[in-house]
């Protein structure tokens, strides 16, 4: 009879003939002794939910599940996106940098098969995702909610799906395709085909994704599971059962300006940020609320109930998913990462929209409130004014799309009961969304691949976080990490930061560049450029050393397919945009 250690050896030796090395092809087949050691990992990924926005993080939002997940976990207060959300979530399953696997921007409409850029459009296939190390790592992987990884020209058919989930390493996946999708009517993928939408009386899309993943933990499971659970929350359109707006009816009739002071000092109480931070003025083309008629304040305090409301639904659902681990006796030994994929949404200028997304809001102050009602349910695709993702990101500048922290920056929960011992602490070290997916293949006693089946992988840029999770005295796994999109650029190196906004057609040369440091002026109050005009032209060599590290090319503006196909901000003061469009 062969010895165990010689079928390893055997197995060893297999791999180094076919030329995959320490791939993880050549992973030890799963013991079920294993998996009761392993965690089960949930990956939760809120959309456009700012810094500010829930309840651990300073909100008068109310997220008690979320409140109750801080407790006995982490909160991390300098964790970076990519201000937009496909090449956020590229970066978090891949763990590389977007421009790395050619998702710089939002996928492709049809991937032109001559282009190798950053701007492709689609992920390579030597680019393995969190779902493809876990699952081969003997992992059972389930995605639900947002996907919006795929070129739109992919319908699901075989030769026509290489970047879908299934294809991606889950091994089921339920929900959309492409940026946003009605949440009482979504239009919905299950596996490697389109679906019919609910027609349910009461169906809400963040409880069915929220049913699903409860039904994927399955607590006699052979394997540790993998959930990936990508709510369309706090994305707009923003939509919730009317009870939940009305819990808010007198929040937001003090406005977006005294929002921002209430929540800042909360913050600082919390520990979220110093207690020297400022906060910056009101970004240019804001409306003071003051200065708004009282009808405009009173049908844009709805809307942002509607946000709170559709938070706190959304925070339900999370709960009962937190229940039902506790329930089966899961939860000790589950990783829960709660985390947003960019700053709070701007693109709907300082009207809103009512109607439709993306398209000009032409109904007056008084026309929306005649239709007040409305707000949150099917009838309406609203977003809420722009002044109010302002407040969502405070105390930062800017919001999503930009290159400033407001853009970037966003809450970050880990929870580990069984691991983490100082539950409620708030850890300070750096993180980019990098850096997540390296941490999750450790947690998974594995890691990603440097080949598979005698082919290269692209390297992985991140680096695992999980020192800090178990310690708050470990060192930030990373110290530099550079940001760019749409020509906008930042790079960070410590406690210092440069940022550079780009108008689209002007030379890149002439880009003002401002220099901040973070440790001193958390918000990124003050610009001191002139003051250390060294250290700014340091920052920007070090931009163009990692960009050309990461990205082919280093810099360019957004090609014409990923321009805005409609104008409608009534404000010129914004970074250029493509819309996230519904699914067809």
């Amino acid at each position: 009879m062969t010895k165990p250690a010689k079928r390893g050896a055997n197995r060893a030796s297999l791999c180094l003939a076919t030329g995959l090395g320490l791939s993880l092809a050549c992973a030890a087949p799963l013991q079920a002794k294993d998996a009761a050691k392993r965690p089960n990992i949930v990956l939760i990924v809120l959309d456009d939910v700012g810094f500010s926005d829930l309840g651990p993080f300073g909100s008068e939002i109310r997220t008690p599940n979320l409140d109750a997940l801080a407790a006995r976990g982490l909160r991390y207060n300098r964790f970076d996106t990519k201000a937009v959300c496909t090449p956020t979530r590229a970066a978090l399953l891949t763990g590389r940098n977007p421009q790395t696997v050619r998702m710089a921007d939002l996928p492709a409409t049809k991937v032109d098969p001559s282009d190798e850029t950053r701007d492709r459009g689609e992920m390579p296939a030597n680019a393995q995702t969190i779902a493809q190390v876990l699952g081969r790592a003997g992992y059972a992987t389930a995605g639900f909610g947002k996907w919006h990884l795929a070129p739109e020209d992919q319908d699901g058919s075989a030769g026509h799906n290489s970047s879908w989930p299934l294809q991606r390493g889950f091994d089921q996946f339920y929900g959309f395709f492409l940026g946003w999708t009605d949440q009482y009517h979504p239009k919905l993928i299950e596996g490697n085909r389109r679906i019919a939408a609910p027609e349910t009386p009461g169906y809400h899309f963040s409880q069915d994704i929220t049913d699903h993943a409860i039904a994927a933990l399955k607590p006699d499971s052979a394997k540790p599971q993998f959930v990936y659970l990508a709510y369309g929350a706090g994305h707009a359109p923003i939509q919730v059962p009317r009870p939940y707006i009305d819990a808010y009816a007198n929040t937001y009739a003090k406005g977006w300006d005294a929002l921002r002071e209430e929540r800042l000092a909360r913050m600082k109480a919390m520990g979220i940020v110093p207690a020297n931070t400022q906060l910056p003025p009101r970004n240019p083309g804001d409306k003071a609320w003051a200065d708004l008629t009282p009808t405009e304040q009173q049908v844009y305090a709805r809307f942002m109930a509607t946000y709170a409301g559709f938070l706190t639904h959304t925070d339900e659902q999370i709960g009962r998913l937190i229940a039902h681990l506790k329930a089966t006796g899961q939860y000790d030994n589950t990783v829960i990462m709660v985390m947003s994929d960019n700053g709070a949404a701007s693109e709907a200028g300082q009207r809103g929209s009512f109607e439709r997304l993306y398209a000009p809001n032409k109904l007056s102050a008084e026309q929306m409130l005649a239709r007040i009602d409305e707000l949150g349910s099917d009838k309406t695709q609203s977003e809420y004014q722009r002044p109010w993702a302002m407040a969502g990101v405070t105390p930062l500048r800017r919001y999503k799309l930009w290159p400033y922290l407001g853009g970037i920056r966003t809450p970050l929960i880990v929870s580990w009961p069984k691991m983490v011992k100082d539950g409620g602490a708030i850890r300070h070290q750096y993180v980019d969304v990098v850096d997540v997916a390296p941490t999750l293949a450790q947690m998974g006693k594995t890691q990603f691949p440097k080949s598979l089946h005698g082919l290269a992988e692209m390297p992985v840029a991140g680096r695992s976080i999980l020192p800090t999770i178990l310690s708050p005295k470990a060192p930030a796994a990373r110290s530099v990490q550079y940001f760019e999109l749409r020509g906008n650029r930042a790079i960070t190196q410590g406690p210092w930061r440069a940022v550079a906004v780009h108008k689209q057609g002007s030379d890149f040369a002439k880009d003002q560049w401002a220099l901040f440091n973070t440790d001193q002026d958390f918000s990124e109050s003050t610009d001191l450029a002139s003051r250390y005009p060294e250290r700014l032209e340091a920052m920007k060599a070090l931009w163009w050393d990692q960009a050309r590290r990461y990205s082919t090319p280093a810099l360019a503006e957004a090609p014409e397919r990923f321009r805005m196909r409609e104008k409608f901000d009534d404000s010129a003061d914004r970074p250029s945009a493509k819309v996230e469009r519904e699914t067809p």
